[in-house]
């Protein structure tokens, strides 16, 4: 026997009947839906938020002194970040400046040397000239006295006496010339002693200029605008020179989208192409962007170990090709997108 429906039963299995359509129906839409858009766009959700994330190292070792921000802070260019004890560094600019006062009062001394040595060298270079007039003198005497002698006109001890005389002219004449060339030597010398105490000036300048540098870099400054990150640090550590304290990420460079697309999605596409973007975040928003460039080589490429076809092990996997995409909204909606959000990408073809 057939068994009765009841009223219930009837009820339920329409009811039933009615869902089962409508949800058919619903399903046919998505997926005409789906299909248009699939026709229509190329996308992806393996894409990111981007910015320039840098982190702020020490150029000098040493003791923090201080600390003068906070996690996640917004700082200006130029806002002191933190404070390197510098006793020491000035104490070591403090010696190079010593040093180089001192090298630059050699600098006098051998300036006033020079002047008195020049001095030195006019006065022997006059007592030339008397020497020279007196032993021009003794010759033309000598001159006349040996003529004198050989008419038997004086005596011999008065001959002997005026060689004697020009002798001595000469000798003092020579003398005189060898001091001239002495106190000329001795400026010579001077000069070239001159000339390395500059260069050593230079050199002692050079290490002052480095000892200030040093001092200043016990300060240290953000780079830029920006939102400083996590703080790895406290008062009173010690720090070595190219050690990270902090992480700052740049406001004044805009955020950016990197999307990595399959490479059978990028064959049309192009630089300025328009894109829409969503980010998991703000759910409901639309963002618009376009394309800025697309990378010369696929992700795996830049990987750490490159994968190579011909070990043997060869497996065919779809590559992924990174795109670049401008983010074409104003400072205030891109000041809510942080860096790492996760986004969803779709290109018009």
């Amino acid at each position: 026997m057939t068994k009765q429906l009841t009223t219930t039963d009837r009820f339920i299995i329409g009811l039933t009947r009615m869902a089962a359509l409508l949800l058919a129906a619903g399903l046919g839409c998505w997926g005409v839906w789906y299909c248009l858009r699939m026709m229509r766009y190329e996308e992806t959700n393996d894409a990111q938020v981007e910015a320039y994330i840098n982190p702020v190292s020490a150029r000098v070792s040493g003791y923090i002194r201080q600390i003068c921000f906070e996690e996640n802070q917004p700082v200006k260019t130029g806002d002191t970040l933190v404070i390197i004890d510098d006793r020491d560094y000035r104490a070591q600019a403090n010696e190079a400046m010593a040093a180089l006062d001192n090298a630059r009062a050699q600098t006098t001394l051998l300036e006033g040397r020079i002047n008195t040595l020049k001095n030195e060298a006019a006065v022997s270079s006059a007592r030339i000239d008397a020497a020279k007039v007196r032993m021009e003198h003794q010759q033309q005497e000598y001159k006349r006295f040996t003529n004198l002698l050989a008419e038997e006109s004086t005596t011999r001890q008065r001959f002997d006496n005026v060689k004697a005389a020009l002798d001595i002219a000469t000798a003092e004449y020579q003398a005189a010339l060898r001091d001239h060339q002495s106190a000329l030597a001795r400026i010579e010398e001077t000069g070239r002693q001159s000339a390395a105490v500059a260069a050593e000036i230079k050199r002692r300048e050079a290490v002052a200029d480095q000892h200030q540098l040093s001092v200043g870099y016990t300060v240290i400054r953000a780079p830029y605008n920006g939102r400083v990150g996590r703080k790895n640090i406290q008062e009173g550590q010690l720090i070595q020179a190219g050690q990270p304290l902090t992480f700052i990420s740049n406001d004044e460079t805009p955020k950016w989208i990197v999307a990595n697309f399959k490479e059978t999605q990028v064959q049309k596409f192009r630089t300025g192409q328009p894109v829409n973007i969503t980010v998991d975040a703000f759910p409901g928003e639309t963002f618009r962007g376009e394309i800025i460039s697309l990378s010369p080589a696929t992700g795996s490429r830049y990987s750490l170990l490159p994968p190579d076809n011909a070990t043997g092990n060869f497996v065919k996997i779809i590559q992924r090709i990174p795109v670049r995409i401008r983010i074409l909204e104003t400072p205030s909606v891109l000041s809510r997108l942080v860096a790492g959000m996760n986004a969803n990408v779709s290109v018009s073809k």
